[in-house]
């Protein structure tokens, strides 16, 4: 049962706050804000706000892992012949599967209007259960989950694509885009999490008075407005908002400043329950402090379910909570009341001592360090020592008994309600397509501009080999065309392998895509053509400045219209080779094996673009690489660019009677050299096809 009490502790007139700025609706601190919108927006619904109540039951997480027998490897000194007989003997190792136990029958209930805490050492399953609870855990053939998961009733498979939209994850990972400010970052988050109140959540604010549902309307407007200077206001961020968040390689935020932007990422969009994984590292207590109060007052005023999982809490931290989890090796050694918890292991011969923390406390059952707690009057053998002891002994409890008899009993009719009139009409995203990849497309290319030296390094490269190109081979003769063909095939390959060195760089974007991807902030579809089209004015200014040096000093056709197809040819082969590198950092596991693969697709393409071997000379089974080769489509327009112009569609040039000597002008006999087909529509369909 679900008591369902709205947030009047305030009255209407309690706090007189201004709707101009985040600093203004925080001017009087972060509850006094929850009570001013809280009780506004439940005057107008009739009621309490929407509620989620999360339940889980039996649930068992299992890992099947490949391991490799290598007791008979004798450890030697690493010396190259040991190191080569190492790896052989590896490979030839018997291999069989383990099952590893991640979460062991686990049930519970996290509640609305509550804050969870939950407790447990490195490697009792904190994560894995939060990220099974939010939707996150990756779902692999060798991982094996058993037991049912209920939001306000419904499984999580019915909700599992737009579970992201009501179910928040704050990961312990501190990954973002280092180039961006902390509010660049979190402003961005909102955006793509709806940038302000939805129309569809305004038209349920009809069943006050006109003036309380107006009053509502302003004040959830202002603080949805306003959220992104309102979190940064919460989480103490206010004095470096426009200082870049950085990383280990760029000079930005502190690491506790980058832990509380990583915090904040999450806090955007009209989440039911707050899932946080270790928030408080690299934070001090006070710090700590203030952001579990923020989040408990968001609990209880706007009746979300926070669970939020910590490491050592401070006690003053600890009081916060309303309830614990106690998790170890996979086990639940107990959920219930924080009040009830070292009461209830004080009865199974445990007592934490006045100097103690209760947390830390905790922490200790289970694990060597229990004995110091131990009582004397209980006796030895009925104390517990392991963690499925401890689970034993928990799911015979009074505590246990009273959870189970919630998980038995129906989901109360006003959650199933509330999923009804307010979850069941939440998109899977936001935005439309159009405007999330609108919203992507300012991000990327902000991050783009903000490569400073990657622009100015890409910048003077392409300057200098441009006049270095055009100063050796400076106005060359035409009729050469082995000649020409090879400055062609050179150029085509700068502007192509130069987008090699951008693999690092899409490399270090997948962490942060593959975070707010799985938070429904945007589309793969959206994150693909925004970082293409993010490339668009790159690749036309490298086009543009070496194609003009390269042309007009390496002595090409004089005419605009051939100069305008050659740039036009560089500009999309360099983006066809762009998205060939996005593809690999892609499909690629990581930059080990992303840089020796794109150096071996470099060499098929060099070989295969017609001019080391031209298409005559590909064996037919590998005739497929040079059709689908873009240097090789670049390649063979610009020579038909070059070659069709009317100037070389004669017979007789520079004293050489083509027509006479070959049976064809001058121009099909450079062509025809190379095999490269003589019709213009060559040109366009080269175009075509790279910019497809």
């Amino acid at each position: 049962m679900v008591a369902k009490t709205p947030a009047d502790a305030c009255q209407p007139m309690c706090a007189s706050i201004e709707y101009d700025s985040g600093k203004t609706l925080m001017a009087q601190g972060s509850q006094a804000l929850h009570d001013h919108v809280a009780y506004r927006m439940e005057k107008a619904l009739g009621g309490t706000l929407p509620q989620m109540e999360v339940r889980f039951k039996n649930v068992s997480i299992s890992v099947d892992v490949v391991v490799k027998d290598e007791t008979d490897i004798k450890v030697e000194l690493p010396t190259l012949s040991n190191e080569l007989l190492k790896s052989v003997r590896g490979l030839c190792a018997k291999k069989h599967t383990v099952k590893k136990q991640i979460l062991k029958n686990v049930s519970g209930i996290f509640k609305p209007g509550t804050i969870n805490l939950v407790l447990g050492q490195p490697g009792s399953g904190k994560s894995s259960l939060m990220k099974l609870l939010s939707g996150r855990f990756p779902d692999h053939k060798n991982i094996t989950i058993e037991g049912e998961v209920t939001y306000n009733g419904t499984p999580v498979n019915e909700l599992l694509r737009r579970l992201p939209q009501f179910v928040s994850y704050v990961t312990q990972r501190d990954k973002h885009y280092p180039s961006l400010t902390v509010k660049e970052t979190l402003e961005f988050a909102h955006a793509c999490c709806g940038g302000g109140f939805s129309e569809r959540d305004a038209q349920h604010f009809v069943n006050g008075t006109p003036e309380e549902n107006k009053d509502a309307l302003d004040a959830a407007r202002s603080m949805s407005k306003h959220h992104p200077d309102i979190v940064i206001q919460q989480l103490g961020l206010d004095n470096c908002e426009s200082t870049i968040v950085g990383d280990a390689m760029t000079r930005g935020v502190s690491g506790g400043e980058r832990k509380r932007v990583t915090t904040g990422e999450m806090e955007f969009g009209n989440k039911y329950v707050m899932m946080m994984d270790e928030i408080s590292t690299g934070l001090d207590s006070a710090a700590t402090f203030d952001i579990i109060a923020t989040q408990r007052s968001l609990a209880k005023k706007f009746r979300k379910t926070v669970v939020i999982s910590l490491l050592q809490p401070s006690p003053e931290v600890f009081e916060l909570f309303d309830n614990v989890v106690i998790l170890n090796e996979g086990y639940v050694m107990y959920h219930g009341p924080r009040a009830e918890a070292s009461g209830y292991f004080e009865g199974l011969g445990f007592k934490c001592p006045p100097h103690r923390d209760v947390a830390d406390f905790l922490l200790d059952l289970g694990t060597d360090k229990q004995a110091q707690y131990e009582v004397n009057s209980i006796r030895s053998s009925s104390i517990p020592r392991s963690a499925s002891q401890y689970a034993d002994l928990f799911a015979r409890s009074t505590i246990n008994g009273r959870m189970m008899e919630d998980l038995r009993d129906p989901v109360h009719p006003s959650l199933i309600k509330d999923k009804v009139k307010h979850m069941d009409p939440i998109p899977e995203f936001h935005q439309n397509f159009w405007n999330s990849t609108i919203t992507v497309v300012q991000r990327q290319i902000t991050l783009t501009t903000r490569d400073r030296a990657f622009l100015v390094g890409r910048s003077a490269m392409i300057i200098l080999m441009g006049l270095l190109y055009s100063s050796v081979f400076y106005q060359i003769d035409e009729a050469n065309a082995q000649l020409m063909m090879g400055i062609i095939v050179n150029a085509v390959m700068f502007v192509s392998l130069g987008q090699q060195a951008q693999i690092p760089i899409f490399m270090a974007a997948r962490e942060v895509f593959y975070k707010q991807r799985r938070a429904n902030f945007f589309r793969t579809a959206s994150f693909v053509l925004s970082n293409s089209v993010s490339q668009i004015p790159l690749g036309l200014a490298e086009s543009l400045i070496f194609g003009s040096i390269v042309y007009w000093m390496c002595g090409y056709v004089p005419t605009v219209e051939a100069f305008l197809f050659f740039e036009l040819t560089m500009f999309l082969t360099n983006l066809a080779m762009t998205s060939w590198f996005f593809f690999l950092s892609c499909a690629s596991p990581n930059l080990n094996v992303a840089y020796p693969v794109s150096v071996v697709s470099i060499l098929f393409f060099v070989v295969f673009a017609g001019f080391v071997i031209t298409k005559d000379q590909i064996p037919d089974y590998l005739i497929w690489i040079y059709w689908i080769n873009p240097m090789a489509w670049g390649v063979r327009a610009l020579a038909v660019n070059q070659y069709t112009d009317a100037r070389f569609d004669t017979c007789v040039y520079k004293n050489v009677d083509y027509c006479a000597n070959y049976n064809m002008t001058m121009g099909e006999y450079s062509l025809r050299t190379f095999e490269v087909p003589t019709e213009k529509f060559w040109l366009w369909y080269g175009m075509v096809f790279m910019a497809a």
